[in-house]
């Protein structure tokens, strides 16, 4: 199928509209009409071809879809006509592997992205959610909750399931001292999440305007990173910290606020840290890392928003100003992720 889309043709091209294929939807296929799609910090990286090489062209970015199933294959048993669903960053992956059994296909060595990968069952590339519609294995599809803003529930295929994750993983409970490090489009929905799972939520930040924000999003407590007699008085207290600041940092002054046995896990930083063995072996405390979910934990996650009626924070734009939204991002001028209508495209 033809298909009106957004996307680049190399590394330095704005983004624009283009035409792609789509295929019909096979025995186990949903095609669904996309009808929101958020835009992650890593669309930019990977538009611009920022990571080391890795970048395809044509490119459309796009991993956090949401829209309604347009029909159906054959077998499929998950999905039904006009059902609102999500995909996030994976669309497939080998099936057969120890994390794929697991439930963890995100850490499959043969997952395939929504964007920016090889298809290797269907051949070419895959293209992403800048895109009316968009044809993918029931496995890889979730159910999204029709009591949720939908445009809003956008980002959780992305940036909420990236802060659900570790907290599940790291089993945080009601009273437990929960920092998140970082006011962006990932923190501000790990204090969301964070404060809903009963935790009591410490935002930490180097910047005190972000203050105001932080308490309206459910945080307690706000720690400004930059008072030393602040980060003093927290020292050695936290049950967890997670960091969400996309850029390389110091880590240090940060694990010494940890308890005895507890982490820090990161989810932003993907450039080279620095760690003095001390500070761990003094408390026994970790440094971790995490991804995404995989799609059994990302269901469970659009399903705990929908009971704690959980979504981002955004700012709606139409696809002609996807380019102005990517300088804005990287300015940090967005409150807290933006949200493409896709309907936009059609004028």
């Amino acid at each position: 199928m033809k298909t009106a889309a957004y996307g680049v043709q190399n590394a330095t091209s704005p983004v624009a509209p283009m035409s792609i294929e789509r295929r019909e939807a096979g025995p186990h296929d949903v095609l669904i009409d996309i009808e929101y799609c958020g835009i992650c910090h890593s669309d930019i990286h990977q538009a611009r071809n920022e990571w080391g090489g890795g970048s395809l062209y044509p490119m459309v970015p796009g991993h956090e879809i949401v829209g309604r199933v347009k029909s159906v294959g054959t077998h499929v048993t998950k999905f039904k006509l006009g059902q609102l669903v999500g995909v996030g960053c994976m669309v497939d992956s080998c099936r057969h592997c120890e994390d794929c059994g697991a439930g963890e296909e995100q850490y499959c060595d043969g997952s395939v992205f929504t964007y920016n990968a090889k298809d290797t069952k269907h051949g070419g590339l895959t293209f992403g959610g800048y895109a009316e519609r968009i044809t993918v294995d029931e496995n890889f599809v979730v159910s999204v909750p029709e009591n949720l803003d939908t445009k809003a529930v956008a980002p959780l295929l992305c940036a909420g399931i990236t802060l659900y994750s570790p907290l599940k993983h790291w089993n945080v409970q009601p009273g437990q001292k929960v920092g998140i490090i970082g006011l962006g489009g990932l923190g501000h929905m790990g204090v969301k999440l964070a404060a809903a799972m009963g935790a009591h939520v410490v935002m930490i930040t180097t910047s005190a305007s972000k203050a105001a924000d932080a308490t309206r999003l459910g945080a307690h407590e706000v720690l400004i990173s930059k008072d030393a007699d602040d980060m003093a008085k927290h020292t050695a207290s936290f049950d967890l910290i997670i960091d969400t600041v996309p850029v390389a940092h110091d880590l240090n002054p940060y694990i010494g606020l940890l308890k005895r046995d507890k982490t820090i896990v990161l989810v932003g930083p993907l450039d080279p840290v620095e760690v003095h063995g001390a500070n761990l072996i003094t408390k026994r405390r970790q440094v971790a890392g995490s991804l995404i979910g995989g799609i059994a934990e990302t269901q469970e996650m659009l399903d705990f928003c929908g009971k704690h009626n959980i979504v981002s924070d955004i700012e709606m734009i139409a696809a002609k100003d996807i380019n102005e939204a990517y300088e804005r991002m990287l300015k940090s001028d967005v409150k807290y992720r933006f949200v493409i209508d896709i309907n936009s495209m059609k004028a």
